[in-house]
């Protein structure tokens, strides 16, 4: 036992996949003790924020302010435009600011003001243009101008009579030290289309889906591992009829029977628990045919023939001289089904057919909301790429942890 684990952990795409899958397993384990914040939490009123530290304006202004020889430059003062005048400041650097098109469709908002703040001049030549839309572009020049400036922002309270009066100001060079600041949230993924935390809603639907997984492998490698022993040991009439019932599962592609199962129990049945049953129930038939035929191969092995001469129940041979043969294979397998489960189940998911709960959620649930909301239309790469990502670490993962077994107990495949 010591030497096969050696070899074991000797192989490299085997340890490779070992440290990432139980890596994953560990961060799901130990991040709840940091952040115990209730997954499905809508810490957002309003969809898709971006990563980020958020804290309380209310906060930040009534914080202790720092003087720091630092000039703060505004960099969102696009988000402080209309569009209909971004349009024009277009209009007029292209007709009259001497700016080519290739700049404006390279600039963004900020780059935008910058070339107006350069280029804009009152006085300058503008041919075709009303009187009125001259002033309307002058008007519009003051306000980037405030925009832009060093003024001090007036913070104001109302007094006894209803009245707005300067309580204090805050200049360009004032900073607030974010430890001063109670209210905050550090969201590293943002928020997805519910305002909920990403991050936190990653770790729990990762867990979940492991444990779909889980389940679904242990139930299809049990049912394969049985049916395939006692057929290839047992043989005739049996054997022709788990072959044949083999041979119907195989015939129906297993996603399409899978999807039929899950539509007919109803969306209020189906539970994580019932999902990965049934994904384990309709994903055995591999397993069953693979090892029924190492099995046929064993049967007639002479300590095989010599415990039957021994007088030997069937069980006991089949447990205490096949099955150790064979359980190599079966791990392997058992891995690749844990594999197959979550893809079953991202699969489902985002045919909206997935385990229906409102206490937590799974990678496929994760990108069918980001799907349903438009998040890859609109940016919002957060809301979907670490579930892609997640996914795909896991299943590359196991199938490096096969791979290596499969290099270690597979002869012809041996350096």
């Amino acid at each position: 036992m010591k030497n096969t684990l050696r070899n074991i952990f000797h192989s490299p795409k085997f340890v490779i996949g070992f440290i990432i899958f139980f890596g994953l397993l560990a961060f799901t384990l130990i991040y709840p003790f940091f952040v115990a914040a209730d997954p499905l939490d809508m810490v957002g009123q309003g969809n898709f924020f971006k990563p980020g530290t958020y804290v309380s304006v209310q906060d930040t202004v009534d914080a202790k302010y720092y003087t720091l020889n630092i000039q703060a430059k505004s960099s969102n003062l696009g988000d402080h435009i209309e569009e209909k005048d971004k349009q024009d400041m277009r209009d007029w650097l292209l007709n009259y600011g001497e700016v080519s098109q290739e700049e404006l469709d390279a600039a963004d908002d900020n780059a935008l003001v910058v070339l107006w703040l350069e280029h804009y001049d009152e006085k300058a030549k503008q041919k075709g243009l009303l009187a009125s839309k001259k002033k309307a572009y002058v008007r519009l020049n003051k306000e980037i101008v405030k925009l832009a400036s060093d003024a001090d922002l007036i913070i104001a309270v109302e007094n006894e009579d209803g009245e707005l009066e300067e309580s204090k100001s805050v200049d360009s060079k004032q900073y607030v030290n974010t430890k001063d600041i109670a209210n905050q949230r550090k969201l590293v993924l943002g928020t997805d289309n519910f305002g909920r935390d990403v991050l936190t809603e990653l770790v729990q639907a990762t867990k979940v889906s492991l444990k779909i997984g889980l389940i679904a492998g242990t139930v299809a490698t049990l049912i394969g591992l049985m049916l395939g022993l006692l057929s290839g040991y047992i043989g005739g009439l049996f054997d022709n009829i788990i072959i044949f019932i083999t041979n119907l599962f195989t015939v129906i592609p297993s996603f399409v029977l899978l999807i039929l199962i899950t539509y007919s129990v109803g969306q209020n049945a189906r539970g994580v628990t019932l999902i990965a049953a049934v994904i384990g129930l309709t994903s055995w038939t591999w397993t069953c045919r693979s090892v029924r035929s190492q099995v046929i191969s064993l049967r007639n092995r002479d300590h095989v023939n010599l415990s039957k001469l021994s007088g030997h129940s069937m069980i006991r041979i089949v447990l205490t001289d096949i099955l150790p043969y064979v359980a190599s294979y079966v791990v392997m397998a058992f891995i690749l089904q844990i594999s197959s489960g979550i893809l079953a189940e991202a699969q489902l998911s985002m045919l909206g057919l997935g385990p229906s709960t409102t206490s937590t959620a799974t990678l496929g649930q994760m990108m069918n909301w980001a799907t349903m909301y438009s998040a890859h239309l609109n940016g919002s790469w957060w809301a979907y790429f670490p579930v892609v990502l997640v996914i795909t670490l896991i299943a590359f993962s196991l199938n490096l942890m096969n791979t290596g077994l499969d290099q270690v107990f597979n002869p012809q495949l041996r350096d």
